[in-house]
C-alpha cells in the first residue's frame, strides 16, 4: 500500500494582502503529477483544507480542479478531514454521495468511527473537533484536547476488531511540536496539546495543523507539513510531500519528496544601497520577501525604491531606526514641544539639516493660517 500524506493547503490565502492562489496551485498540480508517477494508491489531505471556513470561489474551483484530476482522471481515492479553518458542515456536504466517486470527505466528528478500508489498511478519519464538541457528543468527562483525543483514539482501537494495519488521520497539535506564526492556536496556553503517548500503537498516523514537516515519538507519527510557506517564520522550512509505504508488517518506507513553489519565501537584511545592488543581479527577486534594513536615518518612498529591483517586496522592518537603543517613537515630552518643534523634528530627520530660518518662518506663517482656519 503506497499512499500520499499531505496537509494544510489552506486555499484561499492572502499573505499580506497578496492572493496566493497562484502559488497554491502550482504545487497542487506537483501533487497530481506525483501521483501519476509515483502510481499511489491514495492521497491523503489531513485538514485545513481551506484557509477560512467560507472560502472565496476561487478556491472551491481550485479544489475542484485537483479532486478531478486525482480522483476521475487518475482514478485514485482521496481522504480529506476538516481542520481547524475549515467549515466541518460545508466541507463535508454531500459527502455520502461523493465517497461514491473515490472522495472521501469527513467534516463533523462521527457518531462512531467510520473507517476507510483501502487495500486492507484501515484508514480513520478524525476531523478536528475541541473538548466541548467530544463532551456533548459522546457524554464524557473531557476538558482538554489531550483528553477528547485519548476518547476518540480509544473508540477507533475498538473499532478496529479484524485488527487490520491502522492509520488514524487526525488534525491536532503534539506536544512539542515545532510551531510557525501562520498557525492559528487551537487554545489558549497549552490546553490545545495532545500527548504523543495516545498514537504509539499503529502503523503510521497521518497529521496535520503544523507546517512544519516533522515528526514525534517516532518515524511513523507525522506531520506532512503545509505545501507552501505561509510566514517568513517559515522560510527555512524544506516544503514537501510525504511517500508512505506499508506492507504486510507495518510501516516499510518513508519518502519526502520535495515541492518547487512559485515564489520563495525569504528575509533579507542590510543597508538600502546594498540591498538595491544586490536586486540587480539576484536570480530569485521576484520571491515574496521581508527586508529588514539596517539604516539608522529616515527614507523617503522607500517601499517604491525597493519594489524596483524586488517586485514581490511585501513587508519592511527598520530595526536600525534606534536611537540609544529606545524605538523612535513619539513621546510625552515630544509632544510637549508643540507643532514647530515636532515639524522641525521630522524634517531634521528626513533631510539631515536643520531648518533655516526662512524655513522656519514659513511653517511658522503656515500654522498660523491652519489654525486660524480651525477657528
Amino acid at each position: 500500500m503506497r499512499f500520499i500524506h499531505t496537509s494544510d493547503w489552506h486555499l484561499g490565502r492572502q499573505f499580506h494582502n497578496v492572493s496566493l492562489l497562484e502559488d497554491q496551485r502550482h504545487v497542487l498540480r506537483q501533487i497530481v503529477a506525483t501521483v501519476a508517477e509515483r502510481q499511489v494508491d491514495a492521497v491523503i489531505v489531513a485538514g485545513d483544507i481551506y484557509d477560512r471556513s467560507v472560502p472565496p470561489a476561487t478556491a472551491v474551483e481550485l479544489l475542484d480542479e485537483v479532486v478531478y484530476l486525482i480522483c476521475d482522471e487518475l482514478q485514485v481515492p482521496m481522504i480529506m478531514i476538516s481542520g481547524n479553518h475549515d467549515g466541518p458542515e460545508r466541507l463535508g456536504f454531500g459527502a455520502r454521495q461523493m465517497a461514491a466517486g473515490r472522495l472521501h470527505v469527513v467534516g463533523p466528528l462521527w457518531e462512531e468511527p467510520q473507517p476507510i478500508i483501502l487495500q486492507d489498511v484501515a484508514f480513520y478519519p478524525i476531523p478536528y473537533c475541541d473538548p466541548p464538541t467530544v463532551r456533548n457528543r459522546y457524554n464524557v468527562e473531557v476538558s482538554s484536547h489531550d483528553q477528547a483525543m485519548a476518547h476518540l483514539l480509544q473508540l477507533v482501537r475498538a473499532n478496529n476488531s479484524r485488527q487490520r494495519p491502522c492509520v488514524p488521520i487526525a488534525h491536532c497539535f503534539l506536544a512539542g511540536g515545532e510551531v510557525s506564526e501562520s498557525e492559528r492556536p487551537l487554545s489558549l496556553g497549552g490546553a490545545g496539546q495532545v500527548s504523543v503517548e495516545h498514537f504509539q500503537d499503529f502503523a503510521y498516523v497521518a497529521l496535520g495543523h503544523l507546517h512544519g514537516p516533522q515528526c514525534k515519538g517516532g518515524e511513523q507519527i507525522r506531520y506532512s507539513g503545509s505545501p507552501l510557506k505561509y510566514s517568513f517564520s517559515e522560510q527555512m522550512q524544506k516544503k514537501s510531500l510525504t511517500l508512505v509505504e506499508l506492507d504486510e508488517t507495518g510501516l516499510a518506507r518513508i519518502e519526502k519528496i520535495p515541492l518547487q513553489p512559485l515564489h520563495d519565501m525569504r528575509i533579507l537584511e542590510g543597508p538600502l544601497e546594498e540591498l538595491l545592488q544586490a536586486g540587480k543581479t539576484d536570480p530569485h527577486a521576484e520571491d515574496y520577501l521581508l527586508i529588514r534594513l539596517s539604516d539608522t536615518h529616515a527614507i523617503l518612498d522607500l517601499m517604491n525604491k525597493l519594489r524596483q529591483v524586488y517586485p514581490n517586496l511585501l513587508h519592511i522592518e527598520r530595526p536600525g531606526l534606534m536611537t540609544q537603543g529606545e524605538p523612535l517613537t513619539a513621546n510625552r515630552e515630544r509632544l510637549k514641544k508643540g507643532e514647530q518643534a515636532m515639524f522641525s523634528d521630522f524634517y531634521t530627520q528626513v533631510s539631515g539639516e536643520v531648518l533655516t530660518a526662512e524655513q522656519d518662518e514659513i511653517v511658522t506663517a503656515s500654522l498660523e493660517r491652519l489654525h486660524l482656519e480651525e477657528r
